[in-house]
């Protein structure tokens, strides 16, 4: 009996849905925080909800977030039915964040393509690296990306329409976007719509008539926002919204943020795309090529009716990348995470790639696929001899920290890690014995497809848990918490800008700055190195004691943290002394 295709736009889109969810959200608080960043978001929707500040809440003690809220918002809300701000509710706007993209961009190309192309882009896109991780982060970026191709997709709509009224949902995302990470949410697609709407020989003027508009009523959400915050934070909050965004780009930020060559893009998208991007590279062995013949004139020529011949979507999506990556390669601040809105659009390109691949280079698809089961089978080898305890006879020749890590990987299996592993075996049989029938059907695809996503189930709920929560400080932070129950808990870190972040999330926001409040007696957080400033300028006028030590260094301060006692010294009775 054969099994019935599923085609149809509604199943397919079901079916995605069903994907996106069981492969993102379930996972979402297995892993303690162990970055700085994560926490730095999350405390401050912990101070919204404890001082019922939704404007411009104050956290680690002094300082202002340094993006505008609507991500905290959305922490927040999702946090109120328990509570609590956990790294689950911190976790979950990036997730629907991602699968709402995800969903959205799959009936914008179904409707204007072929349905088995979105449904793979879609996969491509849940899957890839970059998206995979930013969807599993408590950071504001994939809750921006999400809203700059939401409004990407609703432009090109409003041009399909042929520009007239108003585009309500494209204002509306860019708004959004403007209140998650600021007007970066309205120049992108505003400036991606008015190249496509050049290269559609539509006048310059025309082009600024439509898009001024918009622009400037994108602007008007967030100008309520900006003007309320200006009304608590005053010129200090001015200062931080013209680093954090001007400055930013024009590369005269205070301190270095990021700094990279304009070839960083060129690598990171390819480290973003693991493990497609290394099908599109070892393609490349196997192409024809031809030898160039013409002029540049000629080439440039041939260029240019290529481009205006071109499907309009696909030039919609193609100039999504082009502009956004040029965007990004202006300022020398530059992170993986910035470029996330050109992923959708390659995810496009990438698919039907991969069809030719199929359809005309099968035998690297079978390469392709060979190498993502040994990555399996090794993944599955490596967790059966670390959980069974064989490597345990061999600890005595690993280096202390390979040992942490093994010990925290020792634990039996869970119910998913073994439908997963179970998954990835026959995922891997499946694929040997499809081989025969590799350029038929797209089945082939689907299969590969499956079992990375079986790697990356087992590695989201076995392996990377495991070993994070190994590297993170929350058991130290839950022994501050216990040694201090209740109270502030000082803290000094010489590195400007930085605070003891994990700490004061599971501390809910208890952590303050040592040098501002200057107590008579409390216990203070300080990194070893930093220990020593310490006692040289305060040592005459506090007598500090060592209370706890960590056992790994901080994930923010990158040193060994100590807690200690202390207490301000009587002069004048060491002086009758």
């Amino acid at each position: 009996m054969k099994i019935p295709k599923i085609s149809s736009r509604a199943s397919l889109f079901l079916l995605l849905l069903i994907i996106s969810v069981l492969t993102i959200v379930p996972y979402l608080g297995l892993t303690n925080f162990h970055t700085k960043g994560e926490p730095r978001e999350a405390i401050v929707a912990v101070s919204m909800l404890q001082n019922n500040n939704w404007i411009l809440p104050i956290n680690n003690g002094s300082d202002i977030a340094y993006k505008p809220p609507f991500f905290h918002w959305c922490i927040a809300a999702l946090s109120l039915p328990t509570g609590e701000v956990t790294e689950f509710t911190s976790r979950l706007p990036s997730a629907l964040a991602a699968i709402v993209m995800t969903l959205a961009c799959f009936l914008f190309f179904a409707k204007r393509s072929r349905n088995d192309l979105a449904f793979l882009a879609s996969l491509l896109l849940l899957s890839g690296f970059e998206v995979h991780r930013a969807a599993m982060a408590s950071r504001v970026d994939m809750v921006l990306t999400c809203f700059i191709v939401l409004a990407l997709l609703q432009l090109y709509r409003w041009w399909e329409h042929r520009l007239k009224g108003i585009p309500i949902w494209a204002i509306l995302f860019m708004s959004i976007a403007t209140l998650t990470k600021g007007p970066v949410g309205i120049i992108l697609p505003c400036a991606v719509l008015g190249v496509f709407l050049l290269l559609q020989k539509i006048s310059l003027w025309k082009t600024i008539y439509k898009i001024v508009p918009i622009a400037l009523l994108s602007c008007l959400l967030p100008f309520g926002w900006y003007y309320a915050a200006y009304q608590q934070g005053g010129d200090t909050f001015l200062q931080l919204v013209m680093e954090e965004n001007f400055a930013r780009f024009m590369g005269k930020m205070s301190y270095d943020s990021h700094e990279q060559p304009i070839v960083y893009y060129l690598y990171i998208t390819l480290a973003g795309w693991l493990p497609w991007s290394l099908l599109a590279i070892m393609s490349l062995f196997v192409l024809k090529y031809k030898k160039p013949q013409g002029t540049v004139k000629q080439y440039w020529a041939k260029f240019k009716a290529y481009i205006t011949h071109m499907d309009k979507m696909r030039l919609f999506s193609l100039l999504s990348i082009v502009v956004i990556f040029v965007f990004y390669c202006i300022p020398k601040s530059k992170r993986s995470v910035y470029i996330l809105p050109i992923y959708p659009f390659i995810a496009y390109f990438l698919a039907e790639y991969m069809f030719f691949l199929l359809k005309q280079r099968h035998r690297i698809w079978r390469i392709f696929s060979i190498f993502i089961a040994i990555v399996g089978a090794l993944l599955l080898a490596v967790l059966v001899l670390i959980k069974s305890g064989i490597v345990n006879n061999f600890q005595n020749a690993l280096p202390d920290d390979i040992n942490h890590y093994i010990v925290a990987l020792s634990e039996s299996w869970n119910i998913v890690s073994i439908v997963a592993a179970i998954a990835i075996v026959f995922l891997i049989y499946d694929i040997y014995k499809s081989k025969r029938y590799l350029t038929y059907n797209n089945r082939y695809i689907y299969s590969v497809i499956a079992l990375f996503f079986g790697i990356q189930l087992m590695l989201d709920v076995s392996t990377l848990p495991a070993i994070l929560n190994a590297k993170s400080m929350k058991p130290f932070a839950d022994k501050v918490i216990a040694t201090v129950p209740e109270g502030k808990i000082y803290s000094y870190v010489s590195t400007p800008m930085m605070h003891f972040f994990i700490i004061n999330f599971y501390a809910q926001d208890r952590v303050v700055e040592f040098e501002k409040e200057m107590p008579d007696h409390g216990q203070l957080l300080v990194g070893e190195k930093d220990y020593v400033y310490i006692q040289e300028k305060y040592g005459e006028h506090y007598a500090f004691t060592p209370v706890l030590k960590s056992e790994r260094k901080g994930n923010d301060v990158k040193d060994f943290v100590l807690l200690l006692d202390f207490q301000k010294q009587n002069p004048e009775k060491e002086g009758e002394k």
